[in-house]
């Protein structure tokens, strides 16, 4: 792979609705302003957006980006492209009982379509969008050590996995000397949300990052990618409730302090968490529509935090 680009912005461009709601003219501007500004990163997945698409599948998102990596020639190498598989329905309408899920031919006959579709001989980063438990993790393993072994994948990483599977992931790649998952991709957002329940639109038990998984990360060594960080804009849209779950009174404190320190910096509410994500290490996801949304973003992650603020936000339960 040839692709060395030096990342310069913590921020990932979320291409999830690439070719569905968010038409090709849009998108190729969001991606040409993502790299004019210093956005390095780029997440897809081959399941996007099948609940939005025409026929039921996914796949219109990666075919978007690979059109777009087409018509630039060059930004390739200014950019790293990460993907997914896993989650793809076999057939409309059949997820989430019916989908592709991580058996070692799933995984080969996915990514072999990911990479057709983005028009590319590689990727920077594949992840095992969600777990599956009717294959043994280490036969999902051993695909992966097929791809990163061929130079087909630079890394590899698990969303939506619990940390225990994500352990004996790691554990198999060390005894077969293949790459291990250095990144969790999880649900992750100042606010938390009350014990038991899940934010909209988390699907999977294990989609939202908990203190066991952060823990497991930063002993380990794994980056973690925070998506849907801003509440899909309810942080400051006044037309946008704050979702039930997140209704408790720690909460109340926890906006508090985010008021506070968001006053004092000169930012919005959303823009705040963003650079409270990046001052703790984690990559923030953003998947929105329109050029000013991902301009706010891109100057919010390079704000800085005091370590009184860090610690006053960090301190609101």
């Amino acid at each position: 792979m040839t692709n060395a680009v030096s990342p310069t912005s913590p921020l990932v461009l979320g291409a999830m609705m690439f070719g569905t709601t968010i038409d090709e003219h849009t998108s190729f501007a969001l991606l040409d302003r993502f790299v004019e500004r210093g956005g390095v990163w780029i997440d897809t997945a081959d399941c996007y957006s099948f609940w939005a698409s025409a026929d039921g599948q996914g796949g219109d998102s990666e075919r978007v980006l690979g059109r777009w990596l087409a018509a630039r020639p060059g930004v390739r190498d200014r950019v790293r492209i990460a993907t997914k598989l896993g989650a793809e329905p076999l057939w409309s309408g059949s997820w989430p009982s019916g989908r592709a899920g991580l058996s070692r031919r799933a995984v080969r006959d996915a990514f072999a379509g990911s990479l057709d579709r983005l028009g590319v001989e590689a990727v920077d980063l594949l992840w095992l969008h969600q777990e599956d438990r009717r294959t043994p993790i280490e036969e999902t393993v051993e695909a992966l050590a097929e791809l990163t072994g061929a130079g087909l994948t630079r890394r590899v990483g698990a969303s939506n996995h619990p940390a225990w599977r994500i352990e004996r992931a790691r554990a198999h790649a060390r005894v077969i000397g293949s790459l291990p998952l250095d990144a969790l991709q999880l649900n992750a957002t100042y606010l938390r949300v009350r014990p038991g329940t899940r934010p909209p639109g988390v699907e999977h038990r294990f989609g939202v990052l908990s203190d066991e998984q952060r823990d497991y990360a930063d002993a380990h060594g794994l980056e973690v990618w925070a998506y849907t960080p801003l509440l899909a804009g309810a942080y400051d849209n006044p037309a946008k409730e704050i979702p039930e779950p997140y209704d408790h009174v720690g909460n109340e404190r926890r906006l508090a302090a985010l008021d506070e320190v968001s006053a004092e910096i000169g930012a919005t509410r959303g823009q705040t968490v963003l650079a409270w994500h990046v001052a703790h290490g984690v990559r923030p996801m953003l998947g929105g529509s329109k050029l000013d949304q991902l301009d706010a973003a891109m100057e919010a992650v390079r704000l800085p935090l005091t370590s009184e603020q860090l610690a006053r936000l960090d301190a609101a339960v």
